[in-house]
């Protein structure tokens, strides 16, 4: 029994990894989201803030830098050529995955949701590394 996808229905590679990145930049934003939620968060970040001598405003804008790579890679995965798509999403999957890994959370919620997206983003790099040239 032949059980491989017939051509015509193989998913594009640019579509594949478009969609990983969505599924990571939703988790992102809901990991964040509900980490709002938990009681003395909010002061954690303030004592963060006053104990690193790094004001919140800059904590903030690192955190939307962060969550804007995934927002890009969702248009650049579709729109990028071939040799350019498969080494942004290769490097920015690495570079995201030291974020989430690096700046986590011991809360549950945020390690569920981190597994999550690190899995996605394991997935973007072996899908973008085994990718071959569309041209060829």
């Amino acid at each position: 029994m032949n059980t491989s996808v017939p051509p015509s229905k193989k998913i594009d590679t640019k579509v594949l990894l478009s969609t990983l990145w969505i599924v990571v930049m939703i988790n992102m934003a809901y990991a964040d989201i509900l980490s709002l939620h938990i009681p003395g968060v909010l002061d954690e970040v303030a004592k963060t803030s006053v104990s690193t001598g790094t004001p919140i405003t800059q904590l903030m804008l690192g955190g939307a830098i962060m969550l804007e790579i995934p927002i890009a890679m969702i248009f650049l995965s579709r729109v990028l050529k071939y040799k350019v798509n498969r080494w942004a999403n290769i490097i920015t999957s690495v570079i995201t995955i030291a974020y989430v890994v690096g700046g986590g959370s011991p809360y549950p919620h945020y390690i569920f949701i981190a597994i999550i997206e690190v899995v996605c983003m394991l997935l973007i790099v072996w899908y973008a590394w085994k990718w071959t040239n569309p041209e060829v």
